[in-house]
């Protein structure tokens, strides 16, 4: 496979737009609701299928009816998901969103078996294999916390895998752990609030300076509607976000994920792989779910915008 994921696999059940929840037993009338494959590697692995790039996703679920809804979906957008392990007893990662009018997303979750990943799941030959290896909230796979794991990334580096790095929650007591992947890693892409959580800075540029420091060779900060901000060796450059009217930020952060690995395999250089992550980001805002509003759209021929 082209790309490989790794890592969070989660069930969304999305509903919008919810202003309020309703008191006792009420019930208010909704415009949509959408069950969708989502987490920082499912939802990454569902966007770069959609656009057009061979990818296999690489994970655990559990053995009820949620996991078995979410390799379906997963595999009906052209996703090889050979590589998910499914553990006896337990519950498939989800979430429940209620989409604010604004395309905010409060969220009600459950980790269920991304906790429980290890290395010992992993196909080490298809992860080595790969043009492209994202790591898809490696702050709550705590079974990748592990030596061997940093080995096998290093292994993949040195055959001329290119490794890019993504978080999933905004926990203070989750951050530490992520600093001992840096070394082992080519791009880190984070939320400006990791950014800061991780680094202790007190500006993107400080954090993506001082997270650059330990290891990667960029680090693109993803900063909602001010766009992102990409720092290299060669210095720090402003990407806007495109001007779309926003439905839902479900997924953006994976959009742009699946945009900028797409674009570093087409041969772009970073700039230009943030400017297609931007713009993939733009039409995952446009609908509800982390897949939507990606019909036609190609990351060979992306149109003017990326």
């Amino acid at each position: 496979m082209t790309v490989v994921t790794v890592g969070v696999h989660i069930v969304d059940v999305l509903a919008r737009p919810v202003e309020s929840i309703p008191a006792g037993q009420d019930t208010h009338l909704l415009e949509q609701i959408r069950i969708t494959a989502a987490g920082a590697a499912a939802g990454t692995a569902v966007t770069l299928a959609k656009i057009g790039v061979p990818v296999a996703s690489m994970g655990a679920v559990g053995d009820d009816e949620l996991g078995d809804f979410l390799l379906m979906i997963m595999a009906r957008h052209g996703v090889d998901v050979s590589g998910v392990v499914r553990r006896q007893g337990e519950q498939t990662a989800a979430s429940i969103l209620p989409i604010r009018p604004d395309g905010g997303r409060p969220s009600f979750h459950v980790p269920g078996a991304n906790l429980g990943l290890a290395t010992a799941d992993l196909d080490a030959d298809r992860l080595t294999g790969a043009k492209v290896v994202h790591l898809g909230g490696m702050d709550v796979t705590w079974g990748l916390h592990d030596p061997a794991f940093f080995a096998l990334l290093d292994k993949a580096r040195e055959g001329g895998t290119t490794v890019t790095l993504d978080l999933l929650s905004n926990m203070p007591d989750l951050m530490p752990g992520v600093r001992a992947f840096l070394p082992h890693v080519d791009y880190l892409l984070p939320n400006e609030e990791q950014a800061l959580i991780l680094s202790g800075a007190a500006t993107p540029e400080e954090a993506a300076a001082a997270l650059l420091a330990e290891g990667p060779k960029g680090v693109i900060v993803t900063l909602g509607a001010a766009g992102s901000l990409v720092a290299t060796a060669d210095g720090v450059t402003r990407v806007p976000a495109l001007d779309v009217p926003v439905v839902d930020t479900t997924g953006c952060g994976d959009a742009y994920c699946a945009g900028f690995a797409a674009g570093l395999l087409h041969g772009r250089d970073v700039l230009g792989a943030a400017r297609l992550g931007t713009a993939v980001a733009a039409r995952v805002a446009g609908g509800l779910g982390s897949d939507a509003g990606l019909d036609g759209f190609s990351a060979a021929d992306p149109g003017p915008d990326a």
